[in-house]
């Protein structure tokens, strides 16, 4: 299969090693040094685009590639106020397009998890709920986009919570969802979830130790999705 790379930087280059010793080939590049290259002539030769840029450049990123037709999956994070607007031109441009806050399988798994304590723990309103996520400094988005999903899920199952937030609640604001946000050297990772009471603590974690998990997960979406029209998760490629 032929890989168009969008993003070079770390997790971009974990890609790479390990899309080569899976017998894939790297079309081509694309970093802030060569943005010149990004352009049809160059990406006709892709059976496929992985995009792990910035925020401000992923939605230009995947909308030139939907337009000539490349299946593109995406774990940039930190620009989905407009993932409705490429669903939308995904559909209409019959082209095929995934998108995934973290591509790691554990944390797809973490993410099953999540949702099913926040099912059981819906009905025991003396626990209150927490999230932690400590990343390398090097990451530009707080939350991040794993955060975000968690949070997301737990409000979508438990009643007494309506929205995250990054500031630390007060005990007036009970019905909202802290996010407390830890940048860090090094840190590939790591996630808690936490419902406390008076009387004990629940708490499951997801801890990265490299980024070997996402690139592999990355790399195992875009050969999913090669040959299939529509928009997609994780849940698709992993089948739960």
């Amino acid at each position: 299969m032929n890989i168009a790379l969008i993003g070079y930087g770390k997790m971009g280059r974990a890609i790479e090693e390990l899309a080569l010793k899976r017998g894939h080939s790297i079309v081509c590049k694309i970093s802030s040094q060569n943005l010149q290259e990004f352009n049809p002539r160059v990406l006709q030769w892709a059976d496929v685009a992985i995009e792990f840029s910035t925020p401000e450049a992923a939605y230009g990123n995947i909308v030139q590639c939907l337009e000539i037709g490349i299946p593109i999956i995406s774990g940039t994070t930190g620009w989905i106020n407009k993932k409705n607007e490429i669903e939308e031109l995904c559909q209409q441009k019959g082209g095929a397009f995934l998108y995934a806050s973290n591509f790691s399988i554990g944390v797809n798994i973490f993410f099953e998890i999540n949702k099913r304590l926040a099912q059981i723990m819906n009905k025991y309103e003396l626990y209150d709920v927490s999230i932690q996520e400590s990343h390398h400094t090097a990451k530009l988005d707080r939350p991040s986009g794993t955060a975000i999903t968690l949070a997301k899920d737990i409000i979508n199952d438990l009643d007494r919570k309506k929205v995250w937030t990054i500031t630390e609640p007060d005990t007036q604001n009970t019905r909202d969802l802290y996010i407390k946000s830890i940048r860090k050297n090094p840190d590939a990772g790591t996630h808690i979830v936490t419902y406390s009471s008076e009387i004990d603590d629940i708490e499951i974690k997801h801890e990265a130790h490299s980024r070997k998990g996402f690139a592999s997960g990355a790399l195992l979406a875009a050969e999913w999705i090669y040959g299939k029209q529509g928009v997609f998760n994780m849940n698709d490629v992993l089948d739960i």
